[in-house]
Formats: structure tokens, C-alpha cells, sequence
């Protein structure tokens, strides 16, 4: 097992490889007029930026620094360019072949067919920059059998994925705050990834948390983020902060029974199975179930439970991602669905996951509404 993580360096790294060279045989082929200096720099500069991303999150696992943390925000903002611009580089070659076909002069339209495919990929960078600022509040009523009458009308403010750390800072915190205290939230549940799986001042950055007192209480389970080492330095922050860790456990609130699942046991069906037999969710009591992932739906329903809230896809956050989310989750990869008598909300999340961007998705904060 231990060799799983180098085997998945390695398949990145090699990726990202591939990419590299790909940028510089098509730039270098479509524009034939650079210089051999300017050759040589785009050779150097993309050599560098081939070796980033890995060092700097391998890195933000163990250390934490105001260098280390430009370091990875630099790394991720190429990453997120880099997609673009590799999909844009595929591009060039059909449109070359085409206009080989249709005009009398394809030499000259080298540089424009590249020109104009590599600023669309710079746009569309930028686009997804904006836009993953611009958090959406996401309003759903729901229905759920046996709801005792005092949950009828209350609001419960959902927020999935904030990915707290290196990007996503204490100024992104403070908002998420605001905008769940705006809504005037009864109870307020985050379904995994609170962080980013990066170290530093984690209670600083959960400080704002501490002005969400809705009522009935801040839940919370974890993700995968959480949980990709020791999970206790991600743990303990939150439950620092006044959140409610729900590490495999059920509590009732008011009649309604609420539940969480760890990512980490998650991944594994049978433990899925004996850990809600023995929540005894199926008790004729309505219950909530927070799990990162939209996954295990066939146990979960069996077992009894009226609502899962999950996150994790960020519905693919960057076009074409999503093709692939969509293809492992289907319709539950984001938004409300049935499964059977049990009902799924998967959050396209908060916040970003690597690249700052999202392109195709919209970042939100979900405001459920119980009838």
C-alpha cells in the first residue's frame, strides 16, 4: 500500500510532463518566427512550471510559511491556466489541418489559429478566477416524512468544501460567516472539508466560526481532506471553534436524528453498513446524515435515513471535469434527488479545491428550508 502514493506522483507528474511538452511543440510550431532566445526562455519557463504544483503541495502537508503559501498559490493558478491552455493547444491541430484544407495560404494562419485559441484559454482563466468569488446562496425547501412540527420552517444553512488554507484565507472565512449569519440559520451543517489538507493556523482561520450560533448547533463530518494523514490537527480546530465533530456518531436534535460519517470508513461498504446499524437510524424518528461523499446510497437509505447533505464533487469545478464527475455520480453529483424514500443534496461547495477557478460550476452556500 505504501507504494500507492509514489505510483500517484508519478502519474501526475507525468501528466503534467505530457502537458509541458505539449505547450511548447504547439506554440513553437504555430508561431516559427520566435527568436532562439525567446525559444529558449519559453523552454526554461515551462520547465519550471512543470515542477510546481507537486513540491508545493507535497510541501503545504508538512510545513506552512507566508513563502510556502505563495509558493502553492502560484502553483495552482498555472494549473488552472495550464488546463486551459492545454485544451486550447489540442485545438490548434485540427483547426491547422482544417485550414490546410481551405485556404491557399495556411502558413499565415498558424499564428492566428494559436493567437486567438491561447487568448480564449487566458479568458476563460480569468473568467474562472471571478467566478469562483462569487458565492451563490442556493435556497431549497424540503420535505422530509414524520419531521416533527417544530422543524417545520426552520432553515438549515449547508456548506460543503470551503477547502480553508493557503487560497482560501481568513478574509474567505469571514464572508462564509456573513453570509450564513444573513440567512438567519437555525442550524448550520458542514459535510467534510473544512480544510484543505494544508498545514498552518488552522484556528486562526476558523476564528470568524465562532460568531455562527444558530440555535440548534454547528455539525460537522469530515472529508477526505481532512483525513489524508493524522486527522486530529484538522479535528481538534474545529472542535475548538465550537463546531460539533460527528466522527461516526448520532445525536438528536429536537426529535430529528443527526448523523455523521468519517470519510476514512466511508470508503469501505461493510463498516458503512455496521456503523449505521449501530446509530439505529431506522427507529421511526426522522434523521439527517452528513457524508462527504454522494456515495453508499443504497446502505444509507436502507438504514433509514430521510436526508444526506454531501459535497466532494465540486460538480467537476473546472470544465472538463465535470464530464467526469458526472460520469462516477450521475444525477447525484450535485443538487437535490431521491434515492428510494431517502432524499440526496450533494453542494457544488464554497470554496476551490487547487486552481482558484471554476469554470462550468458555480460556487454556493446552500439555505434548506424544512416543510
Amino acid at each position: 500500500m505504501k507504494a500507492w502514493p509514489f505510483l500517484g506522483i508519478f502519474v501526475v507528474q507525468s501528466i503534467l510532463i505530457l502537458g509541458h511538452l505539449l505547450l511548447f511543440a504547439t506554440w513553437t510550431f504555430f508561431w516559427p518566427g520566435l527568436s532562439a532566445g525567446v525559444v529558449a526562455g519559453l523552454r526554461a519557463g515551462l520547465l519550471v512550471m512543470c515542477f510546481t504544483f507537486l513540491p508545493a503541495a507535497l510541501l503545504s502537508f508538512r510545513f506552512s510559511g507566508p513563502l510556502l503559501a505563495w509558493f502553492y498559490r502560484i502553483a495552482v493558478l498555472w494549473l488552472g491556466f495550464l488546463n486551459f491552455l492545454v485544451i486550447a493547444a489540442i485545438l490548434c491541430w485540427p483547426a491547422w489541418f482544417l485550414a490546410r484544407w481551405a485556404t491557399a495560404d495556411p502558413a499565415a494562419a498558424r499564428p492566428w489559429i494559436c493567437g486567438v485559441l491561447t487568448g480564449l484559454a487566458v479568458l476563460a482563466g480569468l473568467y474562472g478566477m471571478v467566478n469562483a468569488r462569487m458565492l451563490r446562496v442556493r435556497r431549497l425547501k424540503v420535505s422530509i416524512p414524520h419531521l416533527p412540527a417544530s422543524w417545520r420552517g426552520r432553515r438549515a444553512v449547508v456548506m460543503s468544501d470551503l477547502h480553508l488554507g493557503n487560497v482560501n484565507g481568513i478574509r474567505f472565512s469571514r464572508r462564509l460567516v456573513r453570509l450564513a449569519n444573513s440567512l438567519n440559520p437555525d442550524i448550520v451543517f458542514l459535510p467534510g472539508d473544512v480544510f484543505d489538507g494544508v498545514r498552518g493556523n488552522l484556528d486562526r482561520l476558523l476564528e470568524p466560526f465562532r460568531d455562527l450560533k444558530p440555535p440548534l448547533g454547528v455539525f460537522f463530518s469530515s472529508g477526505n481532506h481532512e483525513e489524508f494523514g493524522d486527522p486530529a490537527p484538522y479535528l481538534e480546530p474545529i472542535a475548538r471553534a465550537g463546531i460539533r465533530v460527528l466522527l461516526n456518531e448520532r445525536i438528536t436534535v429536537d426529535g430529528v436524528h443527526i448523523a455523521g460519517i468519517s470519510y476514512r470508513d466511508s470508503t469501505f461498504p461493510i463498516r458503512v453498513r455496521s456503523l449505521l446499524e449501530t446509530m439505529n437510524l431506522n427507529s421511526g424518528m426522522p434523521s439527517i446524515l452528513l457524508h462527504h461523499v454522494p456515495s453508499r446510497l443504497q446502505l444509507a437509505e436502507r438504514a433509514g435515513v430521510s436526508l444526506q447533505l454531501s459535497g466532494h464533487t465540486h460538480c467537476g469545478q473546472v470544465f472538463p471535469y465535470n464530464l467526469i464527475t458526472y460520469r462516477i455520480f450521475g444525477r447525484f453529483t450535485h443538487g437535490l434527488h431521491s434515492f428510494g424514500a431517502m432524499q440526496v443534496y450533494t453542494s457544488s461547495g464554497a470554496g476551490t479545491w487547487g486552481p482558484p477557478m471554476r469554470v462550468g460550476t458555480q460556487p454556493e452556500i446552500v439555505a434548506l428550508e424544512f416543510e
